[in-house]
């Protein structure tokens, strides 16, 4: 799909839905991020995630340059467009808790942590490089768990977990660390669109058993800020992460 139709379809979906319609750039230059992010708006998109989507390769280049381009795509685009702007983000930074709040201060009306690498494979039966998809598994939940439940309460933004979402476990999960909402993609590609139902049904049964009348009275309760052993977000309890014998 081409830029073209990728606007046409965004104004299709803002016609035929009545969910807010919210649309994912990738770029390759400023102007390219700012120019789309205008046409993307005017499409009518309710809302544009930007997908920083970035491996450095360039051995000259440092990392304090590689944040500093990241942060001005954030500037620009929240300067060329007025509807609310998310930025999903990669974990591979050398500071993750300060890259958050500059992304804020740029203008991020909120982070999708994290932003997941698709690596090559080898195939070997053509002696070749073959980029390759896989679909996350349930432990890849653990590092957007982690970061949001560090975040939560301290920038003032809304955080959105992605990667490991698979049940309704793993989105009370979230939600007791401080995500907004959760990301769901792997589970809807093994278990068809019928899967959000049960999703939902195992969410609702478990606040229900556990007496949680909303989402917000959960949200953030287990949080670095809420919970009570905020050292458990740390590296504090990595000798007692040790000493736990591994789940499967």
């Amino acid at each position: 799909m081409g830029p073209d139709e990728r606007l046409e379809h965004i104004a299709k979906a803002k016609k035929a839905l009545k969910i807010p319609v919210i649309a994912s750039l990738n770029g390759s230059s400023l102007g390219g991020w700012t120019d789309y992010a205008r046409q993307i708006q005017e499409a009518g998109a309710d809302a544009l995630e930007l997908n920083i989507y970035t491996i450095p390769t360039d051995l000259d280049s440092p990392g304090s340059r590689v944040e500093e381009t990241a942060v001005e795509i954030v500037r620009a685009v929240r300067k060329a467009v007025k509807i609310p702007l998310a930025v999903k983000c990669s974990p591979f930074y050398s500071n993750m808790a300060n890259m958050a709040k500059r992304f804020v201060d740029a203008g991020a009306d909120g982070l999708v942590l994290f932003n997941r690498f698709y690596q090559p494979d080898v195939d070997l039966e053509n002696v070749d490089i073959r980029p390759k998809v896989l679909w996350s598994t349930p432990q890849a939940a653990r590092l957007p768990l982690t970061w949001i439940g560090i975040l939560y309460g301290r920038i003032k933004t809304d955080l959105a977990a992605t990667s490991g979402v698979h049940n309704g476990r793993d989105v009370i999960k979230m939600m007791m660390v401080g995500a907004s909402v959760t990301l769901i993609a792997s589970a809807l590609y093994r278990h068809g669109l019928k899967h959000l139902s049960v999703m939902e049904r195992d969410t609702r049964e478990w606040m229900e058993k556990n007496e949680y009348e909303s989402i917000r009275q959960m949200r953030g309760s287990l949080s670095k800020l809420n919970c009570p052993d905020p050292a458990a977000f740390e590296r504090a309890h990595y000798m007692r992460a040790l000493q736990t014998p591994p789940s499967a």
